[in-house]
């Protein structure tokens, strides 16, 4: 695939993917409150769904998108509830003397990895914006599964970079908060963030 097509692609999904949304809000909430181990598998399933959407774009599946529309609505009220969770759990979480969380919630992994599966899955709109874009810097009705693949790759360095940077950002500005009335400030704010993203998404 040409270079400067792939440069422009990484350029419009840079400026798009690093706009602060519901995504990164949860994403940095979560951060705040439980560390940024605890958000991992919440980044890594928003990727895999941004690649799913993609892979949908590129090979012309919108119908496919249009016929499970209500799988994708499902889906995307699942993740919502999840955050909605998540932020009442923020919100009365009980705060430990070193300024840590003093539970841990069961199987949250694969919890946190499930509600970013269903919140990006959810939002068909991230499609449009592959399938705005695309044709405009390459042959759809030509490609490769190489180009497919580079196309891939490509976007899962951006998200992976813009993602990682909110995400070292956050777990910063959480070590420097070690009193405990500190950290309960901050599960609370994060609760109202994480609650806001959620109706964001809602909304869509």
């Amino acid at each position: 695939m040409d270079l400067a097509a792939l440069v422009v692609f990484a350029g419009a999904l840079m400026i798009a993917a690093g706009s602060p949304g519901p995504s990164i809000a949860a994403l940095v909430s979560r951060v705040l409150t439980r560390g940024w181990r605890d958000v991992l598998p919440f980044a890594a399933a928003m990727w895999i769904g941004e690649a799913i959407w993609l892979t949908m774009a590129v090979y012309g599946l919108a119908a496919l998108a249009e016929t499970l529309y209500w799988a994708f609505v499902a889906l995307k009220y699942l993740g919502v509830a999840y955050l909605l969770y998540l932020a009442w759990k923020m919100w009365f979480a009980p705060v430990a003397i070193d300024g840590q969380s003093a539970t841990v919630e069961p199987k949250s992994a694969t919890r946190m990895f499930l509600a970013g599966l269903a919140v990006t899955l959810g939002n068909p709109k991230i499609m449009v914006f592959y399938l705005a874009l695309l044709p405009t810097i390459i042959d759809l009705a030509g490609i490769t599964f190489v180009a497919w693949l580079e196309l891939t790759v490509t976007m899962l360095v951006v998200l992976a970079a813009i993602d990682l940077g909110y995400i070292v950002l956050a777990g910063r500005a959480r070590s420097w908060m070690k009193s405990p009335r500190a950290m309960r400030i901050a599960n609370r704010v994060s609760a109202g963030v994480m609650g806001a993203a959620a109706a964001a998404i809602a909304s869509k």
